[in-house]
Order: C-alpha cells, then structure tokens, then sequence
C-alpha cells in the first residue's frame, strides 16, 4: 500500500551516507537524485525510502510520533541494520530485541534525528 516515505534533511551529503549504508545492508541503492533528495530503493520493489529538504525551504523537523521502518529478513539483519546506523552517526532509540509476540526490533535516529525501526516477526514467544 505506501509506495514510498520522505524524511526531511537539513544537510543532505551529511546524511546521504546513513542511507547508502542502510539501504546497501537491505540490498537496494540510490534509485533517484536530485539536487534537493535522494530515494533509496528499486523500482517496482518494494516501499522507498527519500531524504529530502523541504520544499518549501523551511528547516526540517522531525514529526513526533512518526517512525519508519525497515523490514530485515531476520533478527541477526535486524543486529546489522542497528550496528550500522550507529556506526553512521545514527543514535539509539532501544536495541536490538524481541519485544513480544515474535516481534524483533530495533530503534535507532538518523543524523537528522529521523526514528527509524528494523524488524523481523517470527513465532509469537
């Protein structure tokens, strides 16, 4: 059903790397750039992911209560996923962990203070 999410940046080559490195570890790269954004992903794959300064030339802020995230093929890419966003400037917002009902998860900040999630479901504990 979602085609794509934008996060809004307010320094794009600062954050572009965070997504290379997050989108490399899911498999997909750079499917579109322009001089205002770039999205992650691969046409007629799955949902995107776009960082981007907005459009109206305003500061980007982070949207409280708006997380995105990303679905990893297993708990050990749900591991990765985190060690890399931290490894990439990205904070901690609780580590990797099941969280109940088979729930795997991840939260962690992009360096514009974006909350994202890398997940896995399994068997429900």
């Amino acid at each position: 059903m979602i085609g794509y999410v934008t996060l809004g940046t307010n320094d794009l080559a600062r954050g572009a790397p965070f997504y290379d490195a997050i989108a490399a570890e899911l498999g997909v790269g750079r499917m579109m750039e322009f001089p205002t954004g770039i999205a992650w992903g691969k046409p007629g794959g799955a949902a995107g992911v776009a960082l981007m300064k907005p459009y109206d030339g305003n500061a980007a802020t982070v949207g409280n209560g708006v997380m995105v995230a990303f679905e990893a093929k297993d708990e050990e890419q749900v591991r990765r996923l985190y060690d890399i966003a931290l490894a990439h400037g990205g904070t901690c917002e609780g580590p990797p962990g099941l969280r109940g009902g088979g729930f795997y998860a991840a939260y962690f900040r992009d360096l514009d203070g974006n909350k994202l999630n890398a997940f896995t479901m399994g068997a429900p504990a």
